[in-house]
């Protein structure tokens, strides 16, 4: 993931942009991202740029996000109110994706939980009036809740999240989202080393956590789905 510098670069000054905020037709002066320089300047960028302007700075929320026109295959994810781009997986990643949602969804066929790949958007503390100002595309996410199935992602935490390494998502962010997840309230958390073909398991209770570590040759069952025992060998398969 990169900062918001790398993904809304600034890249020219211009004087003044004439757009419709809110049904008003209105004027100002902004920095010209190179989203506006594609075509694709929202209302929601448009806002934002205007607070940025002004002074008082650029906070993300869900309601914003929502109305982002991006290129196919752009994706994002808000953190408190930051947005982070976030890079296109390579093929390994999307075969551990697989072969881990797939032994998921089998063992879920009939029961109340559903499984959720990515992209699929996880509001971690949802609000009603869509101030929320955290939105993560969790590798897989696993959601028992049907009042938190919403059309447009997951409305709170889900019960259990896989994060897989990649270039783009080191092992410092899997840290700072392993704070993330646990303040929002998902059960168990897992971090897929395919490299190392390892797996770090997080079991929340409060503020602690239960950590463990499994290699490619271990089943280890899932806490938050009981009598779900993932085997590794075919999740790390190359």
């Amino acid at each position: 993931m990169h900062r918001p510098g790398t993904g809304f670069r600034r890249i020219a000054l211009v004087n003044r942009l004439v757009g419709y905020l809110s049904g008003k037709r209105v004027s100002a002066s902004v920095i010209l991202i190179d989203r506006a320089a594609s075509g694709a300047y929202t209302k929601g960028m448009a806002n934002a740029l205007l607070k940025t302007e002004s002074g008082v700075g650029t906070h993300w929320t869900y309601a914003d996000y929502k109305d982002w026109e991006l290129k196919p295959g752009e994706r994002y994810e808000i953190i408190y109110g930051e947005a982070y781009a976030m890079s296109a997986p390579n093929a390994y990643h999307q075969s551990i994706l697989m072969e881990l949602s797939k032994q998921i969804a089998v063992f879920l066929t009939g029961k109340e939980c559903k499984v959720y790949p990515a992209p699929y958007d996880v509001r971690l503390f949802y609000e009603d009036d869509e101030s929320d100002d955290t939105v993560v595309q969790p590798d897989i996410s696993v959601v028992c809740d049907r009042e938190k199935r919403g059309k447009e992602g997951c409305r709170g935490a889900p019960d259990f999240v896989a994060e897989i390494l990649s270039p783009s998502n080191t092992a410092i962010e899997m840290h700072r989202k392993l704070n993330l997840y646990r303040d929002a309230g998902v059960r168990e958390y897992w971090v897929l080393d395919g490299e190392g073909k390892s797996v770090a398991s997080y079991l929340f209770d409060g503020e602690t956590a239960v950590t463990r570590s499994y290699g490619e040759k271990d089943k280890p069952e899932l806490a938050s789905l009981p009598g779900l025992c993932i085997d590794l060998e075919p999740v790390f398969a190359e």
